[in-house]
Order: C-alpha cells, then sequence, then structure tokens
C-alpha cells in the first residue's frame, strides 16, 4: 500500500462516490490511497477546521492543529487502518508546523470509532453538536464556518439567511499526538473507549460494519485510470 498526495479531482470524486456524506470537506491536505495492485482505493483528507479555537483546549496555536475530515475509500484497500497510519506519518513531514490531529465519530450515524480505536487515538468524550437548516438546506456548523468565515445562527441572520437549528445527536472526540511532548497531556484528557454498548445511551440507526469506519465499500467505480490520483 502506498499513499501520495490526492489531486482535487480525485478528492472531490471520493468524497462524492465513497463517503455516505456524499459532500467534499473543507480540505488542507489530502492523500491518495493504492493498493499493492497499484488500484486507486480513494483517499485521506486533512483540514484545518472551521473554527478558529480548534487549538485552544491544547495550549496551542491555530495551524498547530489540524482536523481528519475525510476516509473515502472504496473497500478496496488491504488495510484501512494501514492507510490512517501511514497517512498520520506522511502528515508529520508535509505539515511539520502541525503538532496535533483531531476527529470525530458521528453517534447519529451509528459510528464509534472502530478506526480511531485500532490506531490507537485518545478519546477524550463527545463533543455537543447542532446542524443548521439555512435556506432550507441542511448544513454543518464547521462547513458554514468554513464558507462564510462564521457558524453563528445570530450572524447569518445578519447575513439574510433563513436560519433554523437543528439539534443533533453528540460526537465522539478523538485526538492524536504527532509532537512527542503532548503525549502527557492528551493522556490526562483521555477517557475510556465508547463500544457498541454506548449505542444504547444513544441509540442510533444501524448501519454496515464498513461505515463503522467512515468509509462506504461500495465496489469502485472505474477509477484506475480515469486519472484521478
Amino acid at each position: 500500500m502506498r499513499l501520495e498526495k490526492a489531486s482535487s479531482k480525485a478528492i472531490k470524486y471520493a468524497c462524492l462516490n465513497f463517503h455516505y456524506a456524499k459532500a467534499v470537506p473543507s480540505v488542507s491536505l489530502a492523500y491518495s490511497v493504492f493498493n499493492n495492485l497499484n488500484e486507486w482505493c480513494g483517499v485521506v483528507c486533512f483540514g484545518l477546521g472551521a473554527t478558529n479555537n480548534i487549538a485552544k483546549p491544547y495550549g496551542l496555536n491555530q495551524g498547530q492543529v489540524i482536523e481528519l475530515v475525510r476516509m473515502a475509500l472504496n473497500g478496496k484497500q488491504q488495510s484501512t487502518t494501514k492507510a490512517m497510519a501511514i497517512a498520520l506519518r506522511i502528515i508529520k513531514k508535509d505539515a511539520p508546523n502541525v503538532k496535533l490531529v483531531v476527529s470525530y465519530a458521528d453517534s447519529e450515524k451509528g459510528h464509534f470509532g472502530v478506526i480511531y480505536q485500532a490506531t490507537n487515538w485518545i478519546y477524550t468524550g463527545y463533543s455537543v453538536d447542532s446542524n443548521l437548516i439555512v435556506n432550507g438546506k441542511r448544513e454543518h456548523r464547521r462547513t458554514l464556518g468554513s464558507r462564510f468565515g462564521t457558524c453563528s445562527s445570530k450572524e447569518l441572520k445578519k447575513m439574510g439567511y433563513n436560519v433554523e437549528i437543528l439539534k443533533t445527536k453528540p460526537k465522539y472526540k478523538y485526538i492524536y499526538p504527532l509532537d512527542k511532548s503532548l503525549i502527557p497531556l492528551c493522556k490526562s484528557l483521555a477517557k475510556p473507549y465508547p463500544k457498541k454498548q454506548a449505542q444504547e445511551v444513544l441509540p442510533v440507526a444501524r448501519l454496515a460494519s464498513s461505515q463503522e469506519e467512515g468509509f462506504d465499500s461500495t465496489p469502485a467505480l472505474k477509477s484506475s485510470d480515469d486519472g484521478l490520483r
């Protein structure tokens, strides 16, 4: 298995075809994943996050914390956890200022972080979340923050948008230190990994096990020869 920097075309195609969200997030760095047969399997995407406070809880500056925003894979990869591990190693070289990676498992989709637990991320608890309905379309606050510079319903209303607040179920939050000096801090924030039983507390729709890892295992459309890199 190997990873290389992904093109914008590859990012768009994988996010729209291989990920359950069917949306392209704001991406700063992304990597195309190839299996041992050199078949393209999709992308792993990182972004700076939609909030300027993403680094604040860890005493870091904006730009020192990055968010894993998508693992959009088609199921042809030998190992999803290996693709994750390789991406984390590469990002240390490509973004040396980044000291910590954050990601979320969406309980509303039945996810609880299998992939993060398998790659030794640290679970820090739930993040309270809500989506907004903007002009009749459901939007995630992080997406709105990237697009408009704010995810405040009050500010968006001032801009002339019709906004309603839609409460959603919490997300499981995971962090991964790239800088060894942050390991003690991260461990101090650690909580026991959530398991499937936790979904009895947060009832959610049951999804296929492949989707619990945040990717869609739908067989690939023709992708190895269409210039998607």
